[in-house]
C-alpha cells in the first residue's frame, strides 16, 4: 500500500520513521523501560515530524493566542514545516506541518505527540484525519498543562503519524468470557503467573541465575512460558521505510 505526502512548501520535509530511543527510558537505571517491548515497539510505531527550529515557548495563563509567546534566537520562517505559532488560544501551541498525505480508500490517519515521550509542563494532542479524500491540510498541537516555559531543540519530534482503518473499531465486537471457558489460554497464563511468582522469589533470594537473568523474556522473545514458539510473525523491531520520491 501507499503512503502519500504532499509537500505545500518548498524545501525537506521533516518527517523520519519514528525512533525508538527516548531520553528518560535512556537515563533510568540500566535503560530498564527497553526490556519492556510493548514500549519499545510503540516508540518505533509509525513516522515522527521534527521541528528543524530552536526556540522557546511561553504561556501566561490567559485564553487568547497572544497569551502563547514563541522566542527563538534565529527568525522562524512562518509557514516552515515544523515551525511553531499560537493561533488557536487556551494555552495552545500549533506546529506547521506543511504537508498533506493521502492514504488508500477507507484509510485514515492517527496523528499524535512522540509515543512514550514526556514532556514537563505541555503535553501533545491527538488527531484522526480522513486522509484518504481530505484536500486539507492540518497541525499538530501541543497544550500547556499550567502556566510556564518550555523549550523545543531542533530534531526534536513534535508528532507521530500512522495510518489506521476507518471503520477499524465497527469491526470488532466487544466480549466478556470467563477464561475457565479457554482452557488452553488458561494454562499458559497459570503457567506464567508461577513461572513469574517463582522468579521474583529468585530475585529476592538473589540467586544468580535470576540476577544474571535480569527480567523473564519469554514474552519479548515471542515464546509461551514453557519455552514453545509463539507466532512467526512476532516482533521486537519495526522497520519503518522512511518517505522517498514516488515513482512516475
Amino acid at each position: 500500500m501507499k503512503l502519500t505526502l504532499f509537500p505545500l512548501v518548498a524545501g525537506e520535509m521533516p518527517i523520519r520513521p519514528a525512533g525508538s530511543r527516548r531520553d528518560w527510558m535512556d537515563s533510568a537505571r540500566e535503560a530498564f523501560p527497553y526490556r519492556c517491548l510493548p514500549l519499545a515497539l510503540a516508540n518505533q510505531h509509525g513516522w515522527e515530524v521534527f521541528t528543524p527550529f530552536d526556540f522557546e515557548a511561553e504561556w501566561n495563563g490567559g485564553e487568547l493566542p497572544a497569551d502563547v509567546v514563541v522566542r527563538s534566537a534565529k527568525p522562524i520562517p512562518q509557514g516552515s514545516p515544523g515551525a511553531p505559532l499560537a493561533n488557536f488560544g487556551e494555552g495552545v501551541l500549533t506546529f506547521e506541518l506543511s504537508f498533506m498525505l493521502r492514504t488508500p480508500e477507507g484509510w485514515n490517519t492517527f496523528v499524535t505527540g512522540p509515543m512514550n515521550g514526556i514532556k514537563d509542563g505541555i503535553a501533545p494532542l491527538s488527531g484522526v484525519i480522513e486522509t484518504d479524500w481530505s484536500p486539507y491540510s492540518f497541525t499538530m498541537n501541543w497544550r500547556f498543562t499550567r502556566p510556564g516555559k518550555v523549550r523545543f531543540s531542533a530534531g526534536e519530534a513534535v508528532a507521530t503519524l500512522f495510518p489506521v482503518p476507518r471503520n477499524l473499531f465497527e469491526t470488532f465486537e466487544p466480549e466478556i468470557v470467563s477464561i475457565h471457558d479457554d482452557p488452553e489460554t488458561y494454562k499458559h497464563f497459570m503457567e506464567w503467573r508461577q513461572q513469574r511468582a517463582d522468579f521474583a522469589e529468585r530475585l529476592l533470594r538473589h540467586e544468580s541465575g535470576a540476577v544474571e537473568e535480569k527480567w523473564q523474556k519469554t514474552y519479548y522473545r515471542g515464546l509461551y512460558p514453557k519455552g514453545e514458539k509463539g507466532p512467526e510473525d512476532h516482533k521486537i523491531k519495526l522497520r519503518v521505510k522512511p518517505f522517498g520520491p514516488g515513482k512516475a
